[in-house]
């Protein structure tokens, strides 16, 4: 689990009493928190409205607005419905402690507070937000995600479902060139269908851990080469030149299934976005501890404000290829997801109308 930085979480305390405001600072403070300080309930909701804050220690007995009514006001602001609220409280009472969690607190430390138990609480319930946050943003990813994986899977089933159709009721009234070109359409679609299925499978066993990763020493060169050969028909269709310059060198230390899905991927869309005749420049290199491998082509290249979203599931991108081929983007998340699950970078550089440079990199064995 991913800790908080406390360096960046920012607390804020509000106690009428200034030595308990003191002291509780100082103990954070040197825990490496930042801190902000208010004595009285509505120079706090002040403060909150100045800065962003991540926790609340809040005092319940204070002239004027108390902790309870603070801590409803708090919980009522948007920005901070879901922001931790600790009751620092000489009253241990039922009745008190019971309020204070409707309100919406989620712990409460009584006086005098330990620094130790200060510290150890404010820096759990700040794990436990940050947790939260992380997943909430993750589900809404995925949710985003996969309403993109269904739109793009009705297209092709779409074409697939029409096409079959009229040739089911109508191939007797078609020349056989004609015939031939559904049949191709057909293809073309099923052929789509296929690899967005394949991809999201292979995405979907690594959200669920079953996909296993057997680190070996392997040659990137012969991977590469094999996908070559599988791409065979689409370079020849486009006229591609290929610039095959890697060499065997000393083997990356990684799994070969997801490194042959990374340079299946990449290699896909390099032949996508590169238009007839163009050419595809595939290089490799080793540093002191990486294999790096390069796929470069002299496509259409990558709009600057795309380049950071690329390897996102929650952001699609409807660049078609150059032949009108078809993508959802899938295919780069997957490369990211293996390149990091076998300890390695992927990086992405282009400009729109000078191609695209992707590189990354695996771990030789230590």
């Amino acid at each position: 689990m991913e800790q908080v930085d406390t360096l960046n979480s920012h607390i804020l305390i509000i106690d009428d009493v200034a030595p308990n405001l003191e002291i509780a600072r100082a103990i954070l403070r040197k825990a490496g928190f930042q801190v902000s300080i208010a004595e009285s309930g509505s120079e706090g909701l002040k403060l909150l409205e100045q800065t962003s804050i991540d926790l609340i220690l809040l005092d319940i007995m204070m002239p004027g607005m108390d902790g309870f009514e603070v801590a409803a006001t708090v919980k009522g602001m948007e920005k901070y419905a879901d922001l931790p609220i600790i009751f620092l409280t000489a009253r241990n009472d039922e009745e008190s402690l019971t309020k204070g969690f409707e309100l919406g607190a989620v712990d409460y430390i009584t006086k005098p507070f330990r620094g130790a138990e200060l510290r150890m609480r404010v820096q759990n319930h700040l794990q436990l937000r940050f947790t939260q946050r992380q997943l909430q943003e993750a589900n809404a990813a995925k949710d985003k995600f996969f309403s993109i994986i269904a739109h793009d899977l009705r297209s092709p089933f779409t074409a697939l479902v029409g096409m079959s159709q009229y040739l089911a009721t109508g191939i007797d009234k078609l020349d056989a060139e004609t015939a031939k070109e559904f049949l191709e359409g057909m293809h073309k679609s099923s052929k789509n269908a296929f690899n967005l299925l394949e991809n999201l499978l292979e995405w979907s066993r690594i959200q669920t851990g079953r996909i296993l990763i057997s680190p070996k020493e392997i040659d990137i060169s012969q991977i590469v080469q094999e996908n070559l050969v599988l791409f065979e028909v689409n370079i020849e269709n486009k006229e591609l030149q290929i610039e095959n310059h890697l060499m065997p060198t000393e083997p990356a230390y990684a799994d070969e299934n997801s490194v042959n899905t990374i340079v299946r991927n990449l290699l896909s869309n390099a032949i996508k976005f590169t238009p007839r005749g163009g050419r595809i420049s595939l290089h490799s290199h080793r540093t002191d501890t990486d294999v790096v491998v390069t796929v470069q082509d002299n496509g259409v290249g990558i709009d600057p404000e795309v380049l950071p979203e690329l390897f996102r599931i929650d952001i699609r991108h409807l660049n078609m290829g150059t032949e009108n081929e078809k993508g959802s983007g899938l295919g780069l998340v997957l490369c990211r997801e293996f390149v990091e699950k076998n300890g390695g970078q992927i990086v992405a550089e282009s400009e729109p109308g000078q191609g695209a440079l992707f590189m990354f990199t695996l771990p030789l064995k230590q």
